[in-house]
């Protein structure tokens, strides 16, 4: 089966077109020995499977991190190398091209975001770049599919270039631009407000305004979009179960199997949050509560990535990042996780050091709220006013940086400087947009909501079995003076342990106080991350800085959850 292999630089499209010609359906892995993720894909290649393989973005063949050496590595498998060049950046990628083509190797290029070097007057003669480089060229457009076709029918005509190899990095820089002289040509063009708009975004005066004013535009619109799909679609759909449940209640009666499937009924009706049974809580709270905020969260993080903004925010967050002991992605494993922990600490693999990626990921699983449990601390706290969840959220930030400064001072390692291209601002594909909402969409359904209904089941069985009341009975006196919460509240805390959101909603029925719920989810997100991220975090970090990990959360729960007691409570 012919191997194609995609290299090109960070952010020339090289995944967009990648999810182009294989699909949805791609297969994510590890590279052996390493915890750096390479995507293998399959194309029908003239009536022939050929597998395409999505290496890691590098700009040379000299490798100076984990990525890059898997980039290079994946080389030795290929039987075609397929070059994605940004059509806008020309000379910055052909040094890369120039490598390839010395491999001696099948090399066909693709010369991407080909509108993109259009709108910015930028002309480039592909027959004397074909020429000049010995192999072909197409031009393409991964977004919109634009170039695709006339690509996978040239990939037969990926050749082996007869160039000499420059003598030395400065020859190689000096044939780079005799190239670029020959090949392209800029026509004179105004700066408009889109030249205004991507200068605004990066600069540090206007770049964290404008970053303010953009991420509270986005979770306004992840509320609105939530609430809109549980108010006009979710809570209608339920309330249609309710007749039929309550008729099943009757039929059961009352004992072990109905408080398993139904739950216990709140002033004689089914309460879905309330209620704590499979088919009721139990199918709720994922679908009911969860669900709706993670659609809509991944819809505005994909408009996000396709737009061109995230690479901005990484530079314009690299100063605030570095004093943490990581550079400017470190912001985009705080975005990812806002969606879900376990994304977040995998995100932290774009982190060059040992260093940055423990504190990346131990920030993330300490003090970063998935978008599943931040749904239910809107839902727990929301009927009290906006004051009790900015105060939440408002230690999870100090907590963040207070903890990040510290770590930075007291892990060994280094932070090295960012380097990062920042794309042109582009208008998202719908079609694009829509197909990587569904993929995180479709992994939360598979990973996380049997986790979800696992733990009702869990919890409900032990409640019936008393086990839950003999633990509360144990631990009562220290949760109840140290952190203010009652014995009941015990359940809970057991439950974060297999998901963070359940446990925020198995809180309801207690009739906890504001300041007690504000102590409780606050220390549910310091405390062990659920079990899906724990398990990613013992993958990423090993045992020996997982323990340290497991400690740091431990103290943060337990220390800021006696404070807000002392404040809220006490005082």
């Amino acid at each position: 089966m012919k191997k194609i292999v995609l290299m090109g630089d960070p952010n020339v499209g090289k995944s967009v077109l990648f999810s182009r010609l294989t699909g949805v359906d791609v297969i994510t892995s590890n590279y052996p020995g390493t915890t750096v993720d390479y995507s293998k894909g399959r194309l029908n290649l003239h009536g022939k499977t050929a597998t395409i393989i999505d290496a890691p973005g590098t700009y040379s063949l000299e490798t100076n991190n984990k990525a890059e050496q898997v980039a290079v590595s994946l080389l030795d498998k290929a039987d075609v190398i397929l070059n994605v060049i940004d059509a806008t950046n020309l000379e910055r990628c052909l040094l890369l091209t120039l490598e390839l083509l010395q491999r001696r190797q099948p090399v066909i290029v693709a010369l991407n975001m080909w509108d993109e070097a259009q709108h910015l007057g930028i002309k480039i003669n592909t027959v004397d770049l074909e020429r000049i480089l010995g192999v072909p060229v197409i031009t393409t457009v991964a977004i919109t599919g634009e170039g695709l076709k006339e690509l996978v029918q040239r990939l037969d005509e990926a050749r082996i270039s007869d160039r000499q190899k420059p003598a030395g990095e400065d020859a190689a820089w000096a044939e780079i631009g005799h190239i670029v002289r020959q090949v392209q040509a800029m026509e004179h063009r105004h700066h408009s407000f889109k030249d205004w708009l991507e200068d605004a975004t990066v600069k540090p005066g206007t770049g964290w305004m404008m970053a303010l004013v953009i991420l509270s535009a986005v979770f306004g619109l992840v509320r609105v979009i939530g609430e809109g799909i549980i108010r006009y679609l979710v809570e209608p759909l339920f309330n249609l179960c309710r007749a039929p449940l309550m008729a099943l209640g009757a039929l059961l009666g009352e004992g072990f199997l109905r408080d398993v499937l139904i739950g216990k009924l709140i002033d004689g009706q089914i309460d879905f949050v309330q209620s704590m049974g499979i088919l009721t809580t139990g199918l709720f709270v994922p679908f009911g509560m969860v669900l709706p905020y993670i659609i809509a969260f991944y819809l505005v993080l994909s408009l996000l990535e396709d737009s061109g903004y995230l690479p901005r925010l990484a530079t314009i967050a690299d100063t605030v990042f570095h004093r943490l002991g990581m550079h400017g992605h470190g912001i985009l494993t705080v975005l990812l996780g806002l969606g879900c922990n376990v994304s977040g600490v995998l995100a932290a693999r774009t982190l060059e050091t040992k260093k940055q990626r423990f504190i990346a990921a131990t920030l993330v699983a300490v003090s970063v709220p998935c978008m599943a449990q931040t749904a239910m601390i809107f839902g727990v706290l929301g009927r009290f006013g906006a004051g009790y969840i900015l105060l939440v959220f408002g230690t999870l930030v100090v907590v963040y940086v207070l903890l990040g400064l510290v770590l930075n001072k007291t892990v060994r390692g280094e932070c090295p400087e960012i380097f990062l291209d920042i794309p042109p601002y582009r208008w998202p594909s719908a079609p694009a947009v829509a197909k990587k909402t569904w993929m995180r969409v479709r992994w939360f359904l598979i990973e996380a909501v049997p986790f979800l209904f696992l733990g009702v089941l869990a919890i409900v069985v032990l409640d019936a079995l008393g086990v839950i009341r003999w633990l509360a009975l144990l631990t009562a006196p220290f949760t109840k003076w140290w952190l203010g919460l009652p014995g009941e509240a015990v359940p809970a805390l057991l439950a974060g342990f297999l998901r963070k959101d359940l446990a925020v909603g198995m809180l309801f029925p207690l009739g906890l106080s504001p300041e007690q719920l504000t102590i409780a989810v606050t220390v549910l997100t310091f405390y062990f991350p659920c079990v899906a991220t724990f398990a990613v975090l013992f993958k990423e970090l090993r045992s020996r800085d997982m323990a340290w990990a497991i400690a740091i959360m431990v103290l943060t729960a337990l220390g800021v959850g006696g404070l807000l007691n002392l404040i809220l409570i006490r005082i």
